[in-house]
């Protein structure tokens, strides 16, 4: 099947060209805001864990199962859905799950206990996960042959840009919103509604095909021109993505472990730096690829060994460091793998392997963060805490001699390639 490629801006002057062009560029802004506004609402929670730890009397525990509930259920739907978008299209796929993901956030915004988060954040999961291998994939549609990567590098920023934007107006919610755990969500849910209309006005970047109800069966599917990439930068992807879990989940707690008399807005924004870090780091990084996974590689152990002189003296500047440095982490792996592996994928491959990617992020951020709450529970936060800087530092150990393995193997490849 031939891929699915916009006409090149600027290339006529004729009417209809243009119309066309300013169509495809509004169809790629709507579709960056959908990821963007997607990674926004799963970190709006955020800076509200120690709220409701309060109010309901939640342990750490409960807290990352509420944080997890979401992200499990999200590997699920991609599971499920990753690939429904290349045989339905991407905009029923696309509308229906902005619908659902509205819905979850009234279930948020009206929630009266650990029971009815968990079940809001499991709608939300599953909405998410239909709706972002499809909206990931859009972009891919779009790509402009003039700015090539261009796809590629929305698809590493919206994101994490996303996330630091939820986080930062959660926390500013928290602090001068008269409700701030039903204005925040009102908000999102108003804003899925809007982006559920507008996808409907816009064109279908991808042809219906068959095999729609079986490609519902739970697999992965990672096409052979994007495994040995996969592979290559898999173990620094889970290494960052556990980070990312811990200051999502936790962080707002080793903020006031460390700093005990910190506001709750504190608490928050530790997660805040992790993203905006991630966001910059993303966009200055946006021309390289193995070298800015191994260089988040190196991140890592400099995050770690910085969290763990948090907990020993340095505190909060330590701990904020350290959430920084976990966000370049975060960004330069992120872009790295993205761009490595989703290089000259066809049509039909993107949006499966786009869900095989995020199923291994997904995957890395909630199972480790459960971990991490029931050490908590048994142990204290500042003995899980340790243990996660440290197998985070050897995780990135493991990630930066695969990516090294995987140069050697390539350079062979090309050497014995020579005529």
């Amino acid at each position: 099947m031939p891929t699915v490629t916009p006409r090149a801006p600027a290339q006529s002057s004729r009417p209809g060209a243009r119309t066309q062009t300013a169509k495809h560029a509004a169809s790629f802004v709507l579709d960056a805001s959908i990821l963007a506004a997607l990674l926004a609402a799963s970190s709006a929670p955020t800076p509200l864990y120690p709220h409701y730890q309060h109010a309901w009397d939640l342990s750490a525990l409960t807290i990352t199962v509420v944080f997890s509930a979401y992200s499990l259920t999200l590997l699920l739907a991609l599971l499920i859905t990753g690939a429904l978008s290349d045989h339905l299209g991407r905009r029923p796929v696309l509308v229906g799950a902005l619908l659902l993901e509205a819905t979850s956030m009234v279930l948020l915004a009206s929630a009266d206990g650990a029971g009815a988060l968990i079940t809001a954040r499991i709608l939300q999961g599953a909405a998410t996960g239909a709706a972002t291998s499809a909206a990931g994939a859009a972009l891919l549609d779009l790509q402009d042959p003039l700015r090539p990567g261009r796809s590629a590098l929305t698809n590493s920023i919206a994101p994490v840009a996303g996330m630091a934007a939820g986080v930062l107006a959660s926390t500013v919610l928290v602090r001068f919103a008269p409700a701030p755990t039903v204005t925040v969500y009102v908000l999102l849910a108003v804003l899925f509604a809007a982006q559920a209309i507008a996808v409907t006005f816009t064109a279908e970047t991808a042809r219906a095909h068959a095999g729609a109800l079986r490609s519902l069966r739970p697999h992965l599917a990672v096409p052979s021109s994007a495994r040995s990439a996969l592979l290559a930068v898999g173990t620094a992807v889970v290494a960052v993505w556990a980070l990312g879990g811990f200051y999502s989940s936790l962080g707002p707690a080793l903020v006031h472990l460390v700093a005990p008399g910190a506001s709750q807005a504190a608490g928050g924004m530790v997660f805040f730096v992790l993203t905006a870090a991630a966001t910059l780091t993303v966009w200055t990084l946006r021309c390289t690829a193995p070298r800015a996974a191994a260089g988040g590689s190196l991140a890592v152990i400099a995050s770690a060994a910085l969290s763990l002189l948090g907990m020993h003296g340095s505190g909060l500047p330590a701990v904020y460091g350290g959430a920084a440095l976990a966000g370049v982490a975060f960004g330069a792996v992120s872009q790295g793998a993205l761009r490595m592996t989703l290089a000259s994928l066809d049509e039909q491959d993107r949006a499966a392997t786009l869900a095989a990617y995020y199923v291994l992020s997904y995957l890395s951020m909630s199972l480790p963060a459960i971990a991490a709450g029931a050490a908590t529970q048994h142990y204290g936060l500042n003995t899980a805490a340790h243990a996660y800087a440290v197998t985070a530092a050897l995780l990135a150990v493991a990630g930066l001699a695969a990516l090294a393995m995987s140069r050697r193997t390539a350079a062979h490849s090309a050497h014995n390639d020579l005529p």
